[in-house]
């Protein structure tokens, strides 16, 4: 079913090269991994200017419905690999009290989404790795679902905690212009998940605190796990793809 829903174009407000990350050995390099809010409603000559710098593919984690309501957008029209990997599937109305957004909710929720999802993760860590450009992920926000597949890249690559939390906490200050970018997208999501997008602003969710949900899920893969890798190694991430992206993300 096509949107009958107006989506004004817009840049990202919440787009950053993952370079310069220290990792393993060095730090990330710049023209790997790009996480954003979502690029299906930038505006075209924004679009160009992305495969210009060198993007070669995107991943986009959000849910079909998600999906059903933007399109690809502009970029659709550049010879730009594509791969939806929905880490959620359809958005289900909530059957009770629609829970706070707590730092705490998002940090459990954060463990759920890595053991689930570990499969669509390895995919696209495989796709990063094999890419001949830069790969940009997204889901709308470029917080939460594109945050634990940013945490998973950085602990492959052997980043520590601290730089994974603060890359992550980067998003706090962007909410406010990231739920404005957002609102009309999301419209219909929001209705299914009992939000007012007039109200929900993403307030509560910024910068105050908010390291404490990656901490949470990062706690999680190790007391669970031991090895955080663990999840994403039984979902099938091989030796061969971690030595490919420490290969190409390394500077010294």
């Amino acid at each position: 079913m096509t949107s009958t829903l107006e989506l004004p174009l817009s840049t990202p407000v919440n787009l950053r090269d993952l370079g310069g990350i220290p990792i393993a050995g060095g730090v990330l390099r710049e023209g790997l991994a790009i996480r954003t809010d979502h690029l299906a409603t930038v505006t075209p000559e924004y679009a160009a200017q992305l495969v210009a710098g060198g993007l070669t593919a995107i991943i986009d984690l959000r849910s079909p419905d998600e999906v059903r309501v933007t399109g690809r957008g502009p970029l659709g029209d550049h010879a730009v690999a594509y791969h939806h990997l929905p880490f959620m599937g359809s958005i289900q109305a909530p059957t009770g009290d629609t829970p706070a957004l707590t730092h705490e909710v998002m940090g459990e929720m954060y463990g759920g989404m890595l053991e689930q999802a570990a499969p669509l993760i390895v995919t696209a860590l495989t796709v990063i790795a094999h890419s001949p450009g830069a790969t940009a992920f997204h889901c709308a926000a470029g917080r939460d679902r594109t945050g634990v597949l940013a945490a998973s890249l950085l602990l492959v690559l052997g980043a520590d905690d601290d730089a994974i939390v603060a890359d992550y906490a980067q998003t706090g200050p962007n909410m406010p212009a990231i739920m404005a970018r957002t609102r009309t997208a999301m419209s219909a999501v929001f209705a299914k998940l009992g939000l007012d997008p007039d109200v929900f602003d993403g307030k509560g969710l910024e910068d105050d605190g908010m390291e404490v949900s990656m901490r949470m899920l990062l706690a999680r893969l190790r007391e669970q796990h031991g090895d955080p890798l663990a999840p994403l190694r039984a979902a099938g991430l091989d030796d061969d793809t971690v030595a490919r992206l420490r290969a190409r993300a390394l500077v010294r």
